[in-house]
């Protein structure tokens, strides 16, 4: 497979290699069936146990059990903006949204359409640097619930412990870490995760919700924009994006082979530490955007403050075979995203890479 390529971009992203082996091999006859993947019903006993058994897997890799019900949806995170609002900002609270980047902005936006919303926290006027402290987070009287987006992909930041917000829920954007390191799942109301990133192909985004917050919801929306409509019918109250599915469930099976969350959080801090090293041993010849209390484990943005000589670096890291470095508009500069799927070697190379371009350059 040597013409593949280290692929650094923010999304779609790198899926494991073995994943798309089998992908492969099972394309045009699934489990004998005869059929591909692609062509099976949704209400067969193949494609049940397929969306039945990645069920099974979220709640086995993050050791939750009945309380939570785990959904497949279509329309990506940003459906999830309106949703949230519309099926759990009741009559007579506020929806509660900490600012972290340009994700958790257009989440309170269209929470602005359903109901009255609050600020908790923001750290716009740095630019998204850095994460809030607990003590900057400020709810309002009644929130219905918190969200956060718990991985900022354009500013290379994500929350290093999750927000104490007492006994209200925490709603959670993890499209762009979700899995990536085990958590405490029970404080959280809702988290949803668009899986293009960090778990499988575009098409799907996984939700799970808590029960008794799903009891809770009394929503006005549509019957396909309701939790309750796909968590009674078990994700298969209309055609579910089968294939999407079946990937997912795929790198499932391998994040559990990797050790699950705890293995897969070990693999990860050595993945970034490689690029961060780097950049901290540069001696400001690469300048990290985020504050080092703050910085992502998933997406690593870094500028030189020379346009032309990150334009020079994307080029040669592209001919070098590694794919999709350049920063987004918002900050500039430089990004390597380094989801689960993307191999220790790669971000070694990577760091390689990096220091001799800088004795090229420095």
């Amino acid at each position: 497979m040597s013409e593949r390529v280290f692929n650094f971009y923010a999304g779609p992203a790198t899926l494991p290699l073995p994943v798309l082996e089998q992908a492969q091999r099972e394309l045009l006859n699934f489990r004998g069936t005869g059929m591909s993947v692609l062509e099976i019903s949704h209400r067969s006993k193949d494609f049940e146990e397929v969306i039945f058994g990645a069920e099974k897997l979220v709640k086995e890799l993050f050791g939750i059990g009945d309380d939570f019900k785990v959904l497949f949806l279509q329309g990506g995170a940003s459906t999830q903006f309106s949703m949230v609002p519309m099926n759990f900002l009741l009559e007579g609270s506020t929806a509660d949204y900490i600012l972290t980047g340009s994700w958790s902005e257009k989440a309170l936006k269209e929470a602005q359409k359903v109901g009255p919303t609050h600020i908790a926290a923001s750290t716009k006027e740095g630019n998204y640097k850095r994460i809030p402290e607990q003590k900057e987070i400020m709810l309002s009287e009644n929130p219905a619930y918190v969200h956060i987006t718990s991985n900022n992909t354009i500013y290379g930041t994500g929350w290093q412990e999750f927000p104490d917000t007492g006994n209200i829920p925490i709603v959670a954007d993890m499209s762009s870490d979700m899995m990536s390191r085990p958590f405490d799942v029970s404080k959280f109301g809702v988290i949803y995760a668009g899986a293009q990133k960090n778990l499988g192909p575009a098409g799907v985004t996984l939700v799970i919700v808590r029960k008794d917050f799903l009891e809770k919801a009394q929503p006005p929306a549509p019957t396909m924009l309701r939790y309750s409509t796909h968590a009674e019918k078990d994700s298969l109250y209309n055609t579910p994006p089968a294939f999407s599915i079946y990937i997912l469930n795929l790198v499932l099976k391998w994040l559990k082979d990797q050790g699950g969350l705890t293995g897969m959080e070990k693999i990860n801090r050595e993945k970034a530490a490689y690029i961060y090293n780097m950049i901290d041993q540069s001696d400001g010849f690469y300048k990290g955007h985020a504050d080092k209390d703050s910085r992502s484990l998933m997406n690593i943005t870094f500028t030189m403050g020379n346009a032309d000589l990150e334009k020079a670096f994307a080029q040669e890291a592209t001919a070098q075979g590694f794919i999709g470095l350049k920063g987004h508009r918002s900050v500039g500069g430089l990004r390597a995203s380094v989801y689960n799927a993307m191999p220790v070697e790669g971000c070694a190379a990577l760091a390689d890479f990096m220091k001799e371009f800088m004795r090229k350059n420095g």
